[in-house]
């Protein structure tokens, strides 16, 4: 089927599928509030159950972990929370930015252009800052902790893909 859509019209529907997309990078890509749950991810909860990297208590006692090792990566932890924190805010200002930006009579295609390259960055902000926690902690636990880890959280992924292929089988099977 052939679209008949004037250059304008075109260049308008692909700066906001352009911006559309860029906004939903960065917004996946933010780090969660422990009130949070996307696509079965969860974030840090408020208690420090669960951080990034998926390090709950029961991961750390799979692993065996010492409570030195436990504080280590709590602080470690916490400390790229604040940091994650305030570049979600500043994530959230963005967005805002975008929609009064959308909103207008005519739309600013350099100053969506230039947003949109805001937003890149501050999403590789927030992806270096999660990248240094996970090296920090790395660095608190041994190989072999590190190894089981992995192991265990491959073992749980495999798990959600069998889950959810079966149940997209059971919603086919309905259909």
């Amino acid at each position: 089927m052939k679209l008949n859509l004037s250059p304008l019209k075109f260049t308008l529907a692909a700066v906001v599928v352009a911006v559309a997309s860029s906004a939903a990078l960065v917004a996946h890509a933010q780090p969660m509030d422990g009130a949070s749950h996307r696509h079965g991810h969860h974030g840090a909860a408020a208690g420090g159950e669960r951080g990034m990297m998926g390090l709950s208590p029961r991961m750390l006692d799979a692993v065996k972990a010492t409570p030195e090792q436990r504080t280590q990566i709590q602080q470690i932890m916490d400390a790229a929370r604040k940091d994650l924190q305030a570049q979600r805010e500043a994530g959230r200002s963005l967005r805002d930015q975008q929609m009064q930006l959308f909103t207008q009579p005519n739309v600013d295609a350099n100053a969506a252009e230039a947003l949109r390259q805001q937003m890149l960055t501050q999403h590789d902000a927030a992806s270096k800052r999660m990248l240094q926690a996970m090296l920090d902690t790395s660095r608190v636990l041994t190989p072999d902790q590190r190894k089981q880890l992995a192991d265990t959280m491959q073992k749980r992924r495999d798990m959600m893909e069998r889950h959810l292929r079966e149940r997209r089988q059971m919603d086919a099977a309905k259909s």
